[in-house]
């Protein structure tokens, strides 16, 4: 692993009643508050939209000095960017192999983050420097995605996601369960937020529920996704008589 904990401060007048986005979002009070544990290989950070969890995760890519905007440490999206807000401040105890990555500078930190909205992009810049072997814009969403994983995902590092299912079927999902595995069983260490159940089956792996209440960790079997999911396969209509109207 790379990080233990994440952890971020802010000045006492900027929180409070009426305290602005992103301080008022119930996850990253508790940040503040308590900090974020990781005790696994591979962390997801599960939640409805609007629950703060992609908030979090480019924010943990930020701090760490991989591209928000999705790519490399060392390269930054388009233009140069002010550091977001919580970004900005985001802290980290880190593992041995971490210190050594954030003592020194940027282009010495190992990792990727990759964000649905921005992947093709950054997987673009990634094969014009010579990274990626393949032709990105010859290839479907879901192709460049586990091309990128295979090929850019192999040395130990941190490797933020947020919504990587997002480009995937079913085959393919399981197919970046098994990459995610050896992922972390290489000593890197994976921090993917998701609404999949598919992806937050791996075995292992550490879930964590946002929401209203925060973060909490949660078994898969209890997480409230996977129990949608199942009832909705079980008896669809059950939920689209709601949003559907017959005849």
């Amino acid at each position: 692993m790379i990080v233990e904990r994440a952890y971020a401060h802010v000045a006492e007048g900027e929180l409070g009643e009426g305290s602005p986005w992103p301080w008022s979002v119930p996850c990253v009070r508790q940040l503040l508050d308590d900090g974020l544990k990781f005790t696994a290989p591979v962390t997801f950070l599960v939640g409805e939209n609007g629950s703060g969890k992609s908030t979090l995760v480019e924010a943990l890519a930020e701090g760490f000095g991989l591209d928000s905007w999705g790519g490399s440490a060392g390269y930054r999206y388009a233009s140069a960017r002010e550091p977001s807000a919580l970004g900005g401040r985001m802290r980290f105890e880190a593992t041995a192999a971490g210190r050594r990555m954030l003592r020194g500078p940027r282009t010495r930190r190992r990792g990727f983050f990759l964000r649905a909205e921005t992947a093709l992009d950054a997987l673009g810049r990634e094969r014009e420097t010579g990274r990626l072997s393949g032709a990105v814009d010859e290839m479907s969403h879901g192709e460049g995605f586990l091309m990128a994983f295979r090929e850019r995902f192999q040395e130990p590092g941190l490797y933020v996601m947020d919504e990587p299912e997002a480009a995937l079927s079913f085959a393919s999902c399981l197919q970046l369960v098994g990459l995610l595995h050896e992922l972390g069983r290489s000593g890197a260490q994976i921090i993917c937020a998701t609404h999949s159940p598919v992806l937050t089956a791996l075995p292992g792996a550490e879930i964590i529920e946002v929401g209203d209440h925060g973060m909490r960790p949660v078994e898969w079997r209890d997480l409230e996704l996977v129990d949608h999911w199942r009832r909705y396969l079980n008896d669809p209509w059950a939920y689209l008589r709601h949003v559907v109207r017959a005849g």
